[in-house]
């Protein structure tokens, strides 16, 4: 995967993109890794780039031909704070509609399964104390109702973080960033612990999604 970087690079309209390892993230330590599974997150400038990219990037075709099992999902940023690498990769459009027709055949305007990015870039010596925070939210997360996936990703083996998580709809999401004990809990005791050089979170609106994650597409499709 990392080989592909350079390729990625030149890749025609990618915007923003980063190459992410995944876990379980019940503690975000080495144990919690999964080293058969592994994703591309990308910002394209146009559907059409993204269109060109799957059918003849020889980078897609080869992640195509080494995988058992292949899930993709379709986003559109509803809303977006903080930062990644210095930069605010998730702007909505200013139109707020959709670039492509809603794959999920949704009439416009219509909201259905929603997901959420959060990253962090973790300040040094502030690992132990953040990691000693994350079991009681990995708990709560695996159990929150209306939860279709969750997964830990990462940019490097320790410091660079975050979550991807999809919702059956945005209260489902809601209830649990903003009624979750051990969540809000988390929330509250950031300012104070200054856990974070950076950090991000962004919503999106789930606009289709193919493949499957364990067996079965998260979104029942």
């Amino acid at each position: 995967m990392g080989l592909d970087r350079r390729h990625l690079r030149r890749t025609q309209g990618l915007t923003f993109w980063k190459l992410l390892g995944t876990g379980d993230g019940n503690t975000f330590r080495l144990r919690d890794a999964d080293l058969r599974r592994w994703g591309l997150l990308a910002v394209w400038a146009s559907a059409d780039d993204l269109d060109r990219f799957e059918s003849s990037s020889t980078v897609a075709r080869g992640w195509r031909d080494l995988a058992d099992e292949r899930w993709r999902a379709d986003l559109r940023p509803l809303r977006s704070r903080g930062t990644w690498a210095r930069r605010a990769p998730f702007s909505p459009p200013a139109s707020g509609r959709p670039s492509r027709p809603d794959a999920a055949g949704r009439a416009p305007g219509r909201l259905g399964p929603v997901a959420a990015i959060t990253r962090a870039r973790v300040r040094l010596g502030r690992g132990r104390a953040f990691r000693r925070a994350v079991p009681p939210v990995a708990f709560d997360v695996a159990r929150a109702p209306g939860l279709r996936l969750s997964v830990a990703i990462g940019e490097a083996p320790v410091g660079l973080l975050g979550t991807f998580s999809v919702w059956e709809d945005q209260s489902a999401l809601e209830a649990f960033a903003y009624h979750g004990d051990a969540h809000r809990r988390v929330v509250r005791q950031t300012p104070a612990e200054r856990w974070y050089a950076e950090e991000l979170f962004a919503r999106f609106e789930v606009l289709g999604a193919e493949g499957t994650v364990g067996g079965t597409n998260p979104l029942g499709s």
